[in-house]
């Protein structure tokens, strides 16, 4: 059976591609900082409770076959107003944080032959949006790491990421907090909603599949055509 570690997998996204790689039998550790109190996991579920902001050292099995990160912000403010602790709190936690990850994990994915890590960036780093100056520049390293580690570790570890629009998770909460704002963001999309978290978790699920065993190095849009798509 194949094991997949989950980094931040008792919400949003994380949580929703628990479910689907449970759905497809995988078995399935999580780790975040409220991974032993979540509810709505799957029976069987591993969890343990990480900070990738701290020093505690993630407990990773022999063997892994997968690797998700999933930890994000969304803190959107005029470049002006971004503080360097600011900047630093992005950098940490969308960036410096799945470099640990990864580092701890390199071994066990290696161990497997077939390891597959899946990273997640944002639209905001291919289409330039304001306000998003932080996250586009510590997503945008995320991307170039991606990239890297695939160059570096192929053939025995597969790098992808995907770079989600606007999704319905509790970390976008307050984008989407009443009738109006779900409809102003919907309305920038062309598919006209914004995203659910089973969207960007199916593609995660696929690429940790051997039905992705080809592909490595790619960063995926799941954005409801906003990146790239301009209607009339």
């Amino acid at each position: 059976m194949k094991h997949v570690l989950v980094i931040g997998g008792s919400s949003g996204i994380g949580k929703q591609l628990v479910h689907d790689l449970h759905e497809k039998g995988y078995a399935i550790t999580i780790a975040s900082r409220s991974a032993k109190k979540a509810e709505g996991l799957p029976n069987g579920v591993q969890r343990q409770e990480y900070d990738v902001t701290g020093n505690s050292q993630l407990e990773v099995p022999e063997e892994l076959h997968g690797l998700v990160y999933c930890p994000g912000t969304i803190n959107l403010r005029p470049f002006e107003r971004i503080s360097m602790d600011n900047l630093q709190h992005e950098l940490q936690i969308n960036y410096l944080g799945a470099v640990k990850v990864i580092q701890q994990c390199v071994k066990a994915l290696k161990k497997s032959g077939q390891g597959s890590v899946v990273l997640f960036s944002t639209v905001a780093v291919q289409t330039g949006m304001p306000f998003h100056s932080s996250i586009s520049a510590a997503k945008g390293a995320v991307e170039g790491l991606t990239r890297s580690l695939a160059a570096e570790y192929a053939p025995a570890i597969r790098f992808n990421a995907v770079a989600p629009s606007l999704t319905d998770t509790p970390l976008a909460e307050g984008l989407l907090s009443n009738h109006k704002k779900r409809e102003a963001n919907a309305s920038r999309h062309p598919l006209k909603r914004v995203g659910e978290a089973r969207d960007t978790s199916k593609m995660a699920c696929y690429l940790l599949s051997d039905d992705a065993r080809w592909i490595s190095g790619q960063v995926f849009k799941v954005d409801g055509g906003m990146s790239d798509l301009r209607t009339l």
